[in-house]
């Protein structure tokens, strides 16, 4: 098993492991923190996934800037390329639920917002480093979708996602800003 594999696998059974009672109060801080940075305070259009089970949840983060005029973009995969179309949300009703119990944006109730038109992009990990490299969930598909992308990326993460160093390949495309419950870091 590589590295990669290997770090993926134990934030995976960490994250499965987090009793959601006791890390409510740190995803509230985590939220507080993304709301009072700068990068969400002067972004008119976020691009952010809808969590899943193991995800620091982002629903929250959605009906916030619903609630602040925002525009919302969300991912629906393309497996065949492996490729992201972000898809403007107005609505939890205009989700669906696909492959892996993901929740993703109707087609047909929905229309694609052009990457180059985003402001802030908050990119999903199971690992960080102090560079902001990360460790996805193993497709890809984030590191495809940022090449190119002027907007800010951000991540959201536990403490204990963050390493000194991860191994990373040329290809990844590093964050910009990692938000834990107790610091906000620029990486």
């Amino acid at each position: 098993m590589d590295k990669k594999t290997e770090i993926r696998e134990e934030m995976k059974q960490f994250l499965k492991n987090v009793n959601k009672q006791r890390e409510y109060i740190k995803v509230k801080q985590i939220h507080e923190s993304l709301f009072r940075h700068v990068s969400w305070q002067s972004a008119s259009r976020v691009a952010v996934t809808v969590s899943g089970e193991i995800e620091i949840e982002t629903r929250t983060i959605i009906q916030r800037a619903w609630e602040e005029g925002k525009t919302v973009a969300v991912p629906k995969c393309l497996p065949k390329t492996k490729r992201l179309d972000f898809r403007g949300l107005q609505s939890f009703q205009q989700l669906e639920t696909v492959f892996y119990g993901l929740k993703e944006p109707k087609i047909e109730e929905t229309s694609s917002i052009e990457r180059a038109s985003l402001d802030l992009v908050i990119v999903p990990g199971l690992a960080f480093d102090r560079q902001g490299y990360r460790i996805g969930f193993g497709g890809g598909y984030y590191d495809r979708f940022l090449q190119g992308v002027q907007a800010t990326k951000l991540a959201l993460a536990y403490d204990e996602q963050i390493y000194d160093v991860l191994p990373h390949e040329s290809h990844d495309i590093p964050v910009d800003v990692i938000v834990t419950p107790t610091k906000v870091m620029k990486c």
